[in-house]
């Protein structure tokens, strides 16, 4: 029986599918959601890898407070100095490539994808942008430029001129890269095409075609970025030095942000001719700002982090069984292939049943989701899994 909530949801709030999980919630903690009726959900998803810590971690919970005591919105981003964002640029360029020396805050990571769009094309005066097939940036009309997948984005064109795609691990199309390319935008790990990892030294050949034509590399790690791969910044397993990084997600614990850095010869193509070149309005929110230093504090200081690459064997370990053909990714950021996406719609929605939340990836329709908070406790993730093949043996 639906209740009122989940009517009054279907009724009043625009949907994005036909047929949403409308899980009613009630709240949520640690690696657990609770509905309305009581039942409780053991989350494999964490938001879609936005809640790196969880749900309802007491130090982002106490950080939110103590800020919100002080002063909420003041001022739009880039006049004031307010602690929470100050503190959290200063800490996370600690954590970025020496060429990285500013950063600047926006509402989401779709919104950082479109200031580095700009950036790029302001700082080389060129306007050739060059994407991956089956690439996912955002929805907002330049990230859906970029968007690597023709039937998303047809029903909404014109979009951006001047873009152009190269097949994501494919040496021969790089010579697409030219004296007219701005810039070349990648996720480090191809999140909606299946969790694909860069091979070969692949980004760094991206890296030194861009060099030698004078164009960009933004590496998208809205996704990978935070720890769920096992290293603060996905990159980081590759010794690649992007020229721009874009991020979001995770990096809020569990509320919207997003953020872009490059150095301060790029940045101040923002400054002048014209001035305001980017500007928002909510970017840098004390609030979000709080949660994020909290959220970049715990994984930094704690042993979050170093043991991802544990808890992604024991998952590995976990998740062996004969209808899983292989399973994608790095860290946290996971992808059980099946065999067809009637296969992943059953074990998604019988995992449901028995109280284990999946989900889908984008465009690869074999892919189960799986990137749980990163913290989850070892039991929780034995339990998850030992549900999942069950249900595996019933389909």
């Amino acid at each position: 029986m639906i209740d009122s909530l989940t009517k009054n949801f279907l009724k009043f709030q625009a949907k994005t599918s036909p047929n949403p999980l409308s899980l009613s919630i009630k709240k949520a903690k640690g690696s657990y959601i609770t509905t309305t009726n009581g039942k409780k959900y053991l989350d494999f998803v964490a938001g879609v890898s936005a809640c790196s810590l969880g749900h309802s971690h007491p130090k982002i919970i106490s950080a939110i407070r103590k800020q919100s005591k002080k002063y909420m919105h003041v001022m739009v981003y880039g006049e004031f100095a307010q602690a929470p964002a100050v503190n959290f640029c200063k800490e996370l360029l600690e954590m970025m490539p020496e060429n990285h020396e500013k950063v600047y805050l926006t509402n989401s990571g779709t919104e950082a994808i479109e200031g580095a769009l700009k950036l790029a094309k302001k700082a080389t005066g060129r306007s050739e942008l060059i994407g991956a097939y089956n690439s996912y940036h955002g929805s907002t009309h330049g990230a859906l430029s970029l968007l690597g997948l023709e039937n998303q984005k047809k029903g909404y064109r014109p979009l951006l001129p001047n873009i152009s795609f190269i097949k994501f691990n494919e040496k021969k199309d790089l010579e697409k890269i030219s004296t007219n390319t701005a810039a070349v935008i990648l996720e480090t790990i191809q999140g909606g095409a299946g969790f694909i990892l860069p091979k070969f030294e692949y980004l760094n050949k991206v890296k030194s075609k861009c060099e030698d034509v004078g164009a960009l590399l933004i590496l998208d790690e809205i996704q990978p970025g935070f720890g769920r791969t096992g290293r603060f910044f996905g990159f980081d397993h590759f010794n690649v030095k992007p020229d721009i990084v874009v991020m979001g997600k995770g990096m809020g614990g569990g509320l919207p942000v997003g953020a872009f850095t490059a150095s301060n010869h790029l940045m101040k193509y923002f400054e002048e001719n014209p001035k305001l070149g980017h500007i928002t309005t909510f970017g840098g929110n004390p609030l979000i700002a709080a949660s994020c230093l909290a959220t970049l504090r715990e994984l930094r200081d704690s042993k979050i982090i170093d043991q991802i690459e544990s808890k992604e064997k024991l998952f590995r370990k976990e998740l062996e069984h004969k209808k899983i053909i292989t399973i994608r990714g790095k860290g946290l950021m996971l992808a059980p292939i099946l065999k067809n996406s009637k296969t992943v719609n059953d074990l998604i929605y019988r995992c449901l049943d028995n109280g284990v939340l999946l989900f889908w990836l984008l465009w690869e329709k074999r892919a189960v989701r799986i990137s749980p908070p990163l913290n989850i406790k070892d039991k929780d993730i034995k339990k998850g899994c030992k549900i999942i093949r069950n249900v595996l043996d019933k389909i």
